[in-house]
């Protein structure tokens, strides 16, 4: 990657993804956030220089900058997503940490945030901007679908296939061959050893709805 990157979020994983970007020596031009009150303060010596609906800096994205979507509110991040793809005709790059590792035979999509520790195995399929935590474990043949959030220290195992905007909490392990529906949660520390449907919340060991736990 050539050109700079603005950094769109300044709270959650934004700091982690300006270490990595800064990590495989790509320059972060700045960062820009809604909070007026974070405007004109710095990151680790970054500058947060203003609203992502800023023009002027906008006009930067597809030309002399990059963009990266640093949060993990799902609906603010399809958001920005949006506009930058539909007023900049550009899609987010990927954030990659040097120390994951990933399969030369996994496939990829755009503006993923892959922090360090991440194993993708061969055969694998991540769609775009997700999100893998520190030391996330997928396995051969797994199927992530768009804007899927996996917590830090997750294993999920062969063959398993996770829809759209699914959450998966730290820590979760989720047995090979299971399929989880989109928008599905999944309650830090489970284990899920069968299908979860779309739109439900399960927890425990073993993962169950949180309504049949009432």
């Amino acid at each position: 990657m050539d050109k700079p990157v603005i950094i769109f979020g300044a709270k959650g994983i934004a700091k982690s993804a300006l270490e990595i970007f800064e990590s495989n020596g790509i320059v972060v031009y700045g960062f820009l956030d809604p909070d007026k009150a974070l405007h004109q303060s710095e990151i680790n010596n970054i500058p947060i220089l203003g609203d992502p609906g800023d023009q002027g800096f906008l006009k930067l994205i597809g030309q002399k900058c990059e963009a990266f979507v640093a949060t993990d509110d799902n609906d603010l991040r399809r958001d920005l997503v949006e506009t930058l793809v539909s007023s900049r005709k550009t899609m987010p790059v990927n954030a990659i940490h040097k120390e994951a590792k990933i399969s030369t035979f996994g496939e990829i999509g755009h503006g993923n945030f892959i922090n360090a520790g991440v194993i993708i195995g061969p055969g694998a399929k991540i769609g775009q901007h997700c999100i893998l935590n520190t030391n996330t474990c997928l396995e051969q043949d797994v199927e992530l679908g768009d804007f899927v959030q996996v917590g830090a220290g997750s294993t999920i195992n062969e063959g398993v296939k996770i829809g759209k905007n699914v959450f998966i909490g730290s820590g979760v392990t989720i047995v090979a061959g299971v399929t989880i529906g989109k928008n599905a949660r999944i309650g830090a520390g489970s284990v899920v050893i069968g299908n979860v449907g779309e739109d439900a919340t399960v927890f425990g060991n073993p993962a169950v709805s949180v309504e049949s736990k009432k």
